[in-house]
């Protein structure tokens, strides 16, 4: 194994792809009203996932002021359709100016008010090409039940703050937030049906991919 990596180099990989000005004032929104928006590596890695799959339909859990649902936007098909829950109406409004701000057209970006796990189950199953996760840390394992059923063959669920302030990598920490996405990882790599994946950018981004089945065909 190679040593790893220091912060000066962490600090360099997130940068690498910078944002602009309209993700700027989305962060700034962001601070305002107290939401800890994805960091600038996961958005690039939601982007760039968004643009592999040539993604239709996405589903984001915890909207904040835009940032997350930006950067998937973006690396979305033009005509791709985000659906994006959050709890909390202002938080929507102000994503909504995000995305305006961005150039995106309004019919493209969704915005259901309520709580993950009542939105979740009216949604079309199989339907969605990337399902997003930055709610309540301990409702992850929930949605990844909800996000397995509401995936195509193929898809991707994400979550992040999946190393949750590197309190996750340390056993003697037992918080119930913790231990919630440490129940969450174990579920994640103990199911055969999922292609697991848990990047170190931000603070961590974990992803499974939905494999194709004979059923699925």
């Amino acid at each position: 194994m190679t040593d790893p990596i220091s912060s000066a180099s962490w600090s360099y990989s997130e940068a690498f792809v910078a944002e602009d000005d309209v993700l700027t004032r989305a962060r700034e929104r962001a601070e305002e009203v107290g939401v800890v928006a994805i960091g600038p590596g996961g958005g690039a890695a939601l982007r760039f996932l968004a643009s592999v799959l040539e993604a239709r339909a996405v589903v984001e859990i915890g909207t904040g002021t835009g940032v997350s649902g930006l950067w998937m936007l973006r690396g979305m098909r033009s005509d791709g359709i985000l659906t994006t829950v959050d709890i909390e109406t202002e938080h929507q409004r102000l994503a909504r100016e995000t995305f305006n701000e961005g150039g995106i057209p309004t019919q493209r970006a969704r915005t259901i008010a309520g709580a993950a796990l009542d939105v979740l189950p009216r949604l079309t199953d199989g339907h969605y090409d990337i399902v997003f996760v930055d709610g309540d840390k301990a409702e992850y394992t929930a949605c990844l039940r909800e996000a397995l059923r509401l995936l195509r063959p193929g898809g991707v669920v994400a979550f992040d703050n999946a190393l949750w302030h590197d309190r996750v990598a340390d056993p003697s920490v037992r918080d119930d937030e913790t231990l919630a996405i440490r129940e969450l990882i174990r579920e994640v790599g103990a199911d055969d049906s999922l292609v697991p994946l848990l990047l170190p950018v931000g603070d961590g981004l974990l992803l499974a991919k939905k494999e194709w089945t004979p059923e699925s065909e």
